[in-house]
């Protein structure tokens, strides 16, 4: 009799074990997609200041900073999870094809201002990057620990679900295509 109470004594520990492990995990995955949009956020907030300065040197390549302004603007308007990392997506390309435009004006890569903002968007966007990355290594994580036996009973019990992963579209690992 005492060792059955031993095994169910064992059982219980290991399912509360089990089901904290998943709830942190799960937050930790909550956590990195926050930290995620908290640097979408910031380089939203830095794009109006970069075309501003960016406005008189670049009379002739309107038709970029229109796409980046729109660009922005479907960010600022993107409902769901999946449309709005579409419109970021858009918006990294059509910075990069602007960063790409002002090789072109010397002027322009020697204004301070221009300069301190590219290099904060830079910044930024490693960022983004790592903070993707993080995300990502938590997500699979999670979803190994929701697969495996004996965890994935226990994930099942309690109504434990895989996340998605954070993936860039096929046209954002693209380089940029800049025409003059």
């Amino acid at each position: 009799m005492n060792i059955l109470y031993i095994v169910l004594a064992v059982v219980v520990v290991y399912l509360i074990y089990a089901y904290n492990k998943l709830v942190t995990m799960r937050l930790r995955a909550k956590e990195a997609i926050s930290d995620i949009e908290v640097q979408m956020k910031r380089r939203f907030d830095l794009i109006p200041n970069l075309v501003e300065s960016v406005k008189g040197y670049m009379k002739h390549e309107r038709g970029v900073l229109e796409n980046v302004t729109k660009a922005r603007a479907a960010v600022a308007g993107a409902g769901d999870a999946e449309k709005k990392r579409e419109a970021e997506n858009m918006l990294s390309n059509t910075l990069k094809t602007l960063f790409a435009v002002a090789e072109n004006y010397p002027d322009l890569k020697a204004n301070a201002n221009f300069l301190e903002l590219q290099r904060e968007l830079s910044d930024t966007e490693n960022k983004v990057q790592a903070a993707r990355r993080f995300y990502n290594t938590t997500v699979r994580d999670l979803n190994t620990s929701i697969e495996v036996f004996p965890t994935n009973i226990v994930a099942n019990a309690f109504g434990f679900r895989q996340m998605e992963f954070y993936d860039a579209p096929e046209e954002a690992e693209q380089p940029v295509k800049v025409n003059f």
